[in-house]
């Protein structure tokens, strides 16, 4: 089965619902109030049961990116995902964010570690026609939702497709993109990202602490700049220090490193400190930890790697006032293009 992914011009995916997106609306939604609880999820390629199908057609489940946490970091085509959803999926801490924003859509919330209940509810909602959401912070393809969703849709031998597929697919997929926690977390840090870097999740929920152990100890032997997703929670205290011992191994305790809280969120706290203070600052599984290579430095209140331009130009040069470029293609000053 092979699906043509390309998209002409300036032309956009259609919208989630397919069609019209106002079609049958009020048939299926419960308003805002609190977020409803996933009951038996629903099955077959259309509704049973009474439910609506507001799109006609195939269902479509779009994985939406809310970025680090304000409104305002999500991107248009995320928000237009939302407004057009009849059903919005997601863990109860991003349904609270969201709550400005959404209207009458029905919310299906549930909680810490529900990742694999929240994938299939939206998937059998999408396969029974109707028009779903599921969101996911910071971006869902980097440690989020769209690997899961995949991934369920593999093990029970479902066929997703692209936007437009057609009925060679049991229901539509769109994974929407957003601004990554890293990109969050560097952006307020200055410029940390520069160069080579690799993210590293300090969790072992999911991942066997030899393997977690294997990335850092490579990363740091390569001079990767290390970012650490995951820090910390309230049952895992000790990978944090056994994972800085490990770095340590191959960086300087002078190395620089950046601590960022709650990126772009309310009560957002950061700081600069060193490989050797680390343990010395606040952190949980809220905290983002970028840790600097051998040429990272810090430049007043900024982080910086340098990308290497220093070694081939003079940065500090400057132009003298009253330069002038010649660049091919544009007039000469005073003069108007014939």
């Amino acid at each position: 089965m092979v699906f043509d992914r390309r998209i002409e011009g300036n032309k956009r995916p259609p919208p989630i619902g397919g069609g019209n997106p106002t079609r049958g609306r009020g048939q299926c939604l419960r308003g805002r109030g609190p977020a409803r609880q996933p009951g038996p999820p629903t099955t077959g390629p259309q509704a049973k049961d009474g439910q609506c199908n507001p799109g006609g057609g195939p269902g479509r489940l779009a994985v939406v990116s809310l970025g680090p946490g304000f409104p305002s970091d999500i991107t248009p085509r995320a928000f237009q995902a939302l407004e057009e959803a009849r059903v919005v999926v997601g863990y109860k801490f991003y349904i609270d964010l969201l709550k400005p924003i959404l209207k009458d859509q029905e919310v299906v919330a549930t909680g810490m570690r529900g990742e694999v209940e929240r994938g299939n509810l939206a998937i059998a909602r999408a396969m029974a026609g109707q028009q779903v959401a599921i969101v996911s912070g910071g971006d869902a393809g980097i440690y989020g939702m769209a690997g899961l969703v995949l991934e369920i849709c593999q093990a029970r031998n479902l066929r997703p497709g692209p936007p437009g597929a057609g009925p060679e697919a049991d229901f539509e997929l769109e994974i929407i993109p957003g601004v990554p926690a890293l990109a969050a977390g560097a952006a307020l840090l200055g410029a940390p990202l520069m160069h080579d870097f690799a993210a590293i999740s300090l969790s072992d929920l999911l991942t066997p602490w030899k393997t977690i152990q294997r990335r850092l100890e490579s990363a740091a032997q390569g001079d990767f700049v290390i970012v650490l997703y995951n820090p910390r929670s309230q049952k895992r205290h000790w990978q944090l220090s056994r994972g800085r011992e490990l770095l340590l191994k191959s960086r300087s305790p002078q190395t620089p490193v950046g601590i960022v809280r709650r990126a772009r969120r309310q009560g957002q706290e950061m700081v600069i400190t060193t490989l050797g203070n680390l343990l010395d600052h606040p952190i949980d599984m809220q905290t983002i930890i970028i840790v600097g290579n051998s040429t990272t430095y810090v430049f007043g209140p900024y982080m910086i790697t340098p990308r290497g331009y220093e070694a081939k130009y003079d940065v500090a040069a400057g132009m003298k006032p009253g330069t002038v470029i010649d660049m091919p293609g544009l007039s000469p000053p005073g003069k108007r293009p014939k």
